[in-house]
């Protein structure tokens, strides 16, 4: 069966135009979700809403929305007053502008939405709009109204269909300098920065999501198949933590030790850091005979 789309419209490129339809490209449905239940009936639980201050349970239609003023001081605010502000969806895609796909701060992506055309005669125009993406390598820019929010979607060829991905606004990110001000630039020395950068080689790898591997997610099925068998669950040592590492030079050396076929690369620095010492001496060596010789 296909999958529902989640929201249907035309993609609009100037005068061109195609019907098209988003389908959420990401999904949790995988997920291990626990329940709350009664223990002693085994029951799932149901969640009330509770008045904070009396602790008296309030019905549905007691309950309203505020914004907080200030501590405890809420405004109420009423349904049709949050329709009179809500947008409407003209269900259109409309290209706005292309930009280059690394002028996009990836702390703007948020939810990927996959995009395809709408039945066979909206094919053409799609496939026009998509290749024509190809050939600039630049992302579209769009708005795009998804429950009853205005958004930006940045919009890219993706095989035979478009990617597109809802940005965040500007408001919504948090300001590094805040979190990065503090932190205090000590003296590295060059040693450090090319044992550090051996490391990294011996680490090089290309992106491959199939390797990732949701350890806490099987753990998690293992445990619950486990339980529901009648299995006992046998709870683990807790483990020792490590002692902090004192010397930094000490800690990147021991990272370079041991890893098979990568050791030439700390041999090469070995030797660079020999020869920079010799020549060092050299040069001391030849001062010193010219002052002796003056």
């Amino acid at each position: 069966m296909a999958p529902r789309a989640y929201w249907k419209g035309t993609l609009k490129l100037s005068l061109v135009s195609c019907p098209v339809v988003l389908y959420p490209a990401t999904t949790a449905a995988e997920k291990t979700r626990f329940h709350m239940i009664n223990r002693e009936t085994g029951n799932r639980l149901k969640q009330q809403m509770i008045d904070a201050e009396t602790g008296d349970v309030v019905e549905s239609d007691q309950k309203g929305r505020g914004y907080e003023l200030r501590k405890g001081k809420y405004v109420e605010i009423e349904p049709e007053e949050l329709e009179a502000v809500q947008i409407e969806s003209n269900h259109t895609i409309d290209i706005e502008s292309f930009v280059p796909s690394d002028e996009i701060d990836q702390r703007y992506l948020n939810h990927p939405y996959y995009i395809a055309p709408d039945g066979k005669a909206a094919v053409d125009a799609f496939a026009v709009i998509r290749d024509a993406m190809k050939d600039q390598d630049r992302v579209a820019l769009a708005k795009i109204v998804l429950t009853n929010r205005e958004h930006i979607i940045a919009i890219e060829p993706l095989g035979k269909g478009l990617l597109g991905t809802t940005l965040r606004f500007p408001y919504e990110l948090r300001d590094e300098d805040q979190f990065f001000d503090d932190i205090k630039s000590p003296k590295i020395t060059k040693d450090m920065v090319e044992l550090a950068g051996h490391i990294l080689q011996t680490k090089a790898s290309h992106f491959d999501p199939s390797k990732f591997k949701d350890d806490y997610e099987n753990a998690l099925k293992a445990l619950v198949k486990r339980k529901a068998s009648g299995k006992k669950i046998e709870l683990p040592e807790p483990e020792e933590r490590p002692s902090n590492v004192v010397s930094l030079m000490d800690a990147l050396k021991q990272s370079l030790k041991g890893r098979g076929g990568k050791k030439t690369a700390a041999k090469s620095h070995a030797r660079r850091a020999s020869g920079r010492q010799r020549a060092a001496k050299k040069t001391h060596r030849s001062t010193a005979r010219q002052r002796k010789a003056g």
